[in-house]
């Protein structure tokens, strides 16, 4: 085998020497971490629907830039609202 093809890296660790998970302090170790990982949660989450707009009208709160659907969403809102 040529030198630049080695079959292992440099920084292989070899599994044996890994400490043992499932002992006790390592399991009350795993068990106390704080897993958040993501988002999260919302209390009220969007939903995702299917709206058929006029291909201008598209184009043009396309046009506005980042945000633009968020802006509907809250220009609907407040339309919405005076409708009450």
């Amino acid at each position: 085998m040529t030198a630049s093809k080695r079959s292992t890296r440099r920084d292989f660790v070899d599994p044996d020497d890994a400490p043992d998970l499932s002992a006790p302090e390592w399991q009350a170790k795993v068990a106390a971490a704080p897993v958040k990982r993501g988002r999260p949660i919302a209390e009220n989450p969007k939903r995702q629907v299917t709206l058929r707009l006029d291909a201008d009208v598209l184009d043009g709160l396309r046009a506005t830039g980042a945000g633009w659907q968020t802006r509907v969403n809250t220009a609907i809102r407040e339309w919405l609202e005076r409708q009450r």
